[in-house]
């Protein structure tokens, strides 16, 4: 269990890293952005992102 919690961590370390790397204008823009959200908008998105991953672990861990 271990095993998959680290590599998974790895894989999302890997998908963040992308954008940065490929485009740091667009990567600096999106955190500008960013930090013009109000605290509830931030908490939206971080709830709906956790949402979406709990329902793809659920989809795909069958």
């Amino acid at each position: 269990m271990l095993d998959l919690f680290l590599g998974a961590v790895a894989l999302m370390l890997v998908f963040e890293g992308v954008l940065p790397f490929l485009s740091p204008d667009t990567w600096r823009e999106v955190f500008s952005r960013a930090l013009r959200l109000s605290d509830g908008q931030i908490r939206f998105l971080g709830l709906s992102s956790m949402l979406v991953g709990l329902l793809l672990l659920l989809v795909f861990w069958r």
